[in-house]
């Protein structure tokens, strides 16, 4: 039997800290969320690898780096409402810390209902879709991964009052999303 509690401190002390997430309630958090509930029984193991891990057909749980880095730049605060976008862990992670968190699994695509303080996805897309954009609130933040070749950019979209701005943050690799890869077209 594998010692999961050890490997979630493992993750957190070498994966996480040493990447600049100093943002304590993630830390306390990520220690105390079983990772490997978010990934298929025979591949438990994987849970705290520093890999993105498949959970289901075209789904990935984000490397726990990744995924602490997004999560401390959306700068979640207790009684925000959030959606959790193919994002079961993430949104795992919200919940601790105090969110009211909405999950979209099926239909990615699917403009979300509401308005919502902070959207997170776990894989990446092509360019953030609109539909999730405009579902942001006043000073609502959407985080997501975007990926158009080897190496995607993790962007931060902000609402404010004179319209939504965009951030990049930082490098990362995961899988794109199904349906979500980018578009290419024909030319001579």
């Amino acid at each position: 039997m594998a010692d999961f509690a050890a490997a979630r401190l493992n993750m957190v002390e070498s994966q996480v800290r040493t990447q600049d997430v100093t943002d304590v309630r993630l830390h306390d958090a990520m220690r105390e969320l079983p990772r490997e509930r978010f990934v298929p029984e025979g591949k438990a193991y994987l849970a705290y690898a520093d890999l993105d891990v498949e959970y289901a057909p075209g789904r990935w749980l984000l490397k726990p780096r990744d995924v602490a880095k997004l999560l401390q730049e959306a700068r979640p605060m207790p009684g925000e409402r959030a959606l959790a976008i193919a994002a079961p862990y993430a949104g795992a992670v919200l919940e601790i810390l105090g969110l009211e968190v909405a999950r979209l699994d099926e239909n990615l695509k699917q403009p979300p209902a509401g308005e919502f303080d902070l959207i997170i996805c776990e894989g990446a897309v092509a360019r953030a879709p609109q539909a999730w954009i405009d579902a942001l609130a006043m000073n609502g933040r959407l985080a997501v991964i975007e990926r158009d070749g080897p190496v995607g950019k993790a962007v931060l979209y902000l609402r404010a009052e004179d319209g939504v701005g965009r951030r990049e943050l930082f490098d990362a690799t995961p899988p794109v999303l199904a349906g979500f890869e980018a578009e290419r077209g024909f030319a001579f």
